[in-house]
């Protein structure tokens, strides 16, 4: 029902640029762009327009001109969705795109909802489930790694990972039953050995795709980071280091830095969401007590740490206590300072962190260090972010079904049952690998998709 309507949506963000595109889509798409849209050369007809065309024209409403338009064709099945695509391209602004848009609704187009135009690719055949979540990973992309591991989904990189591991257990499951239900036939032998190592290599294939998620996740939505220390070690220093600009107030005065500043930062090709917290004392202000109060609460929920430490200093038991509170989560130590005599004795740390350097936060030289570092620590300074990552929850839940399911495979071979329980375990983990895909995907999950797509994608 849905494939015979022809839907229309403002395709660019709101707000003021220098185009806005109004996408059509659907059997009726020619038809209803010619209604809005008149050829600047009076002999030529947008109806008859091939494929892959583009055509100057007008925006024509009540027989009155507009807006100078183009609209690109694309003609089913070779556009976006499978079906006839125009793209009116006017210029830019909520008023002219929004009054294009209403006469294409009053030509006979409706609404599109959220993703509506990709969940047609999907129907279509054009791309996978896992294509078109790549595409508003893509699209909601906020850093150069992020956005290249989304290009590699959309380019069907995991889709062809997913797909020879399933044809590997197609194949093992056609052998199996084969083996056991036609014995008179001369099907090869199928020996436990040979079953249990085909097994344990698709497990691992897909153990690696899981151990993947969280570090892919690193790429896709950026890391919640605090900058931590005691006060005067130069934590704002190194936020306006990692910022490119002053974010913070820097002074010799302990205590400067008395709330929470934060900042987006893009740090070995991650987001970072930076977070320069108060300076960890003991006081007995209550204004500085609540910084540091809310200092510690950002420790405890970042899932990254700069742990900055003053190198021309003796280190206390303030600096110990909160090596301490860094131990056992991603964190960085950074001894600052290192323009000044040296007197950190970095030993009473080191138990609590995988990795220390040592910088001037003054000198931009050293934003290299510290990016080298924390890829090292977050480990994604060998991750290439082309390869195979899976994107979210629901591709994390499917792996994990399809492994339990081989888990229990290997189990039946190891414990000497028949191939036919073995084969039944085979069949749930492509039935894992098939929803993962959206080969066999409810409604609901494919609903569930497209509601967090926006309207013109």
């Amino acid at each position: 029902m849905m494939q015979e309507k022809t839907i229309a949506a403002i395709a660019t963000p709101p707000g003021v640029g220098g185009i806005a595109i109004v996408r059509l889509s659907g059997e009726k798409a020619y038809e209803v762009a010619s209604r809005v849209f008149r050829p600047a050369n009076s002999s030529k007809k947008l109806e008859q327009a091939k494929g892959y065309t583009a055509m100057f024209g007008h925006f024509i409403q009540n027989d009155r001109v507009c807006d100078e338009v183009v609209a690109l064709c694309f003609r089913a099945p070779h556009s976006y969705t499978g079906e006839d695509v125009v793209e009116l391209s006017c210029h830019g602004g909520s008023a002219v795109s929004g009054q294009l848009l209403r006469a294409c609704f009053d030509a006979g187009a409706q609404p599109a909802g959220p993703g509506e135009f990709t969940k047609r690719a999907l129907l279509a055949g054009r791309i996978s489930l896992t294509q078109a979540e790549a595409v508003m990973d893509l699209i909601g992309a906020t850093s150069k790694q992020g956005a290249a591991a989304a290009a590699a989904a959309m380019e069907g990189a995991l889709y062809r990972k997913i797909e020879r591991v399933r044809e590997h257990l197609i194949a093992l499951a056609g052998h199996m039953a084969a083996y056991t239900d036609y014995p008179e036939e001369d099907v090869p032998e199928l020996s436990m050995e040979t079953l249990e190592s085909s097994l344990k290599q698709d497990v691992d294939e897909l153990e690696a795709l899981i151990c993947g998620y969280d570090t892919g996740a690193v790429f896709r939505r950026g890391v919640e980071t605090a900058i931590v220390g005691s006060p005067n070690v130069g934590k704002s220093t190194l936020l306006n280091l990692l910022s490119g600009f002053e974010r913070a107030i820097v002074t010799p005065v302990a205590g400067t830095t008395r709330d929470v500043v934060e900042q987006e930062i893009e740090l070995a090709g991650v987001r970072l969401h930076l977070a320069d917290t108060a300076g960890i004392r003991q006081t007995e202000d209550v204004v500085e007590a609540e910084g540091i109060r809310r200092s510690f609460a950002r420790l405890e929920k970042a899932g990254f740490v700069l742990a900055v430490f003053d190198a021309s200093k003796p280190a206390d038991e303030e600096d110990e206590m909160l090596a301490k509170k860094c131990a056992g989560r991603p964190a960085l130590a950074i001894l600052n300072k290192t323009d000044l005599p040296r007197r950190f004795d970095e030993q009473i740390i080191a138990p609590y962190f995988g990795k220390i350097v040592s910088i001037s936060a003054n000198d931009p030289a050293f934003l290299s260090t510290v990016e080298q570092a924390a890829a090292e620590v977050l480990g994604i300074a060998d991750l290439d972010p082309d390869a195979m990552l899976l994107a979210n929850e629901r591709q994390l839940a499917c792996v994990k079904a399809a492994k339990a399911a081989l888990c229990e495979a290997l189990d039946a071979v190891c414990a000497g049952f028949t191939l036919d329980a073995a084969g039944v375990c085979v069949d749930d983990a492509l039935n894992a690998l098939y929803e993962l895909t959206g080969e066999n995907a409810s409604d609901d999950v494919i609903d569930r998709v497209f509601s967090e797509f926006c309207v013109g994608k």
